[in-house]
């Protein structure tokens, strides 16, 4: 598992993420887990043409914000 963090701009606001990324996916447990201040967000999985997905939702968080922390993640080439 490989950790990194990313922050995203969304409605004029900063917003700041840890990101855990199984490197060993298996198709069981979802690629990417995010977390916020410690408290899971969300997690995200390969789809389509290598665009990530949300794998599971905590409810945490808007999903227009989810999409660009997923666009984010994608930018890296992961």
């Amino acid at each position: 598992m490989e950790l990194f963090e990313i922050s995203v701009s969304y409605k004029n606001e900063n917003h700041h993420f840890e990101v855990r990324d199984y490197m060993q996916h298996d198709g069981v447990q979802c690629k990417f887990e995010l977390y916020k201040q410690g408290i899971f967000v969300a997690s995200f999985e390969p789809g389509s043409h290598k665009h990530l997905h949300i794998c599971k939702n905590a409810g945490v968080e808007e999903d227009e914000l989810l999409d660009l922390v997923a666009e984010q993640i994608e930018s890296y080439n992961i």
